[in-house]
């Protein structure tokens, strides 16, 4: 830890001597200034905590030299104590008019001089810590307000498009229940109540991801500001092999693939949120069945050393190296169905939780061909 710095100022370096015998005992780091001028030139130098001032100087006197340094922004925190020979009321007076913070009379008492300096700097240091804490306020508050820009530039572009196709679809399957029931045969109506389900359920999932992604944003600019979290928000160990096969399970067997889906899990403890290890898991095996093709493998598996390797692998379409690099909230790529359409969250999900516990997200892909994910996780303590 740095000890506190003082600089002397004084033009007698004979003063100097006896102010450095008298602080001797102290853990100070003491530096020296022969003129204001000096003083004043290499304040960026010093970077003094505190500041000795001696008043009666050639040239440039002390009260002058605290007036100009109590106009510097950077320095006018500084707490500045001035070593006066001057006994009058109006002489005091005019030290404090002048910026000084304290003064001590000639001679110098060695236990005044260090009582006033100690209370000089344990105010200093009382500062720094409430002015590093407005400067961590601000921080963070321009980190979540250039989050909120940044969402609400993608959700002015793309949000609106992606809630309006299911809404469509729903309103319009309703619509058509409520004008034609009556002239229709059961297996159509139930044809449009599922078409409606449909509709409700995809725009269910767009809200839920949305959402999620928001929370990661806003948790992630937490940290990295430096924010404590509350308990709720502290990672928890969460066993893999249940968790991750019965997750991949529930997704395949969703979409009629139990045949395709191949699981092969360790059962260990990750140092992290089950709910955001879900998260993963729901995302990349959507991922995975939604961009290959039926009758063709996925396989989830695990691998252990001293962390664990989660990897999720498909044999569809796959993404070229500038798709890989553009993998950013809210894009797309090649939207071509109604079944690929979405809002283009779920890999940058899945990226965002492994990165926020201090894993790795990589993929690795091949056009047309496939996509590995392998995913690296922390283990618990205790795995």
């Amino acid at each position: 830890m740095d000890h506190p710095s003082i600089l002397v100022i004084d033009d007698e370096p004979n003063n100097f001597d006896v102010i450095e015998s008298l602080l001797s005992k102290q853990p100070y780091e003491l530096q020296y200034a022969y003129s204001g001028k000096e003083a004043i030139a290499f304040l960026d130098t010093f970077q003094p905590d505190l500041i000795l001032l001696d008043v009666m100087m050639p040239d440039m006197d002390g009260i002058e030299v605290c007036k100009r340094i109590k106009t510097l922004p950077a320095w006018q925190a500084t707490p500045i104590i001035m070593i006066t020979a001057l006994n009058a009321k109006e002489d005091l007076e005019r030290c404090l008019n002048a910026g000084a913070d304290d003064f001590i009379s000639k001679p110098v008492n060695s236990m005044e001089l260090r009582a006033r300096v100690n209370s000089m700097l344990r105010i200093k240091s009382q500062y720094d810590s409430i002015s590093s804490l407005v400067n961590l306020r601000n921080h963070t508050l321009s980190l979540l307000q250039n989050s909120l820009d940044e969402l609400r530039g993608t959700i002015s572009s793309s949000l609106p498009h992606e809630l309006n196709t299911p809404l469509t679809g729903l309103a319009g399957t309703l619509d058509l229940l409520l004008t034609a029931r009556s002239d229709m045969e059961e297996e159509e109506v139930h044809e449009l109540l599922t078409m409606a389900r449909q509709s409700s359920l995809r725009l269910k999932r767009l809200t839920e991801r949305f959402l999620n992604y928001a929370q990661l944003e806003l948790l992630s600019n937490k940290i990295t500001a430096g924010i404590q979290q509350d308990e709720s928000s502290v990672p928890s160990c969460c066993p893999t092999q249940t968790l991750i096969e019965t997750s991949a399970a529930l997704k395949a067997s969703a979409t009629s693939r139990m045949d395709d889906l191949s699981c092969d899990i360790e059962d260990k403890l990750v140092a992290l949120n089950s709910t955001h290890l879900q998260w993963i898991i729901d995302e990349l095996m959507d991922n995975a069945l939604k961009f290959s093709s039926v009758g063709t493998p996925i396989t989830v598996k695990s691998q252990v050393d001293h962390q664990f390797h989660l990897f999720i692998c498909d044999q569809g379409r796959g993404m070229t190296p500038e798709q890989i690099n553009q993998i950013e909230a809210f894009i797309q790529f090649e939207r071509k169905t109604y079944e690929q359409q979405g809002i283009g969250l779920g890999l940058k999900i899945a990226q965002k939780v492994t990165e926020l516990y201090g894993g790795k997200f990589l993929i690795s892909s091949h056009y047309q061909k496939g996509t590995d994910v392998h995913i690296t996780l922390p283990l618990a303590p205790s795995a």
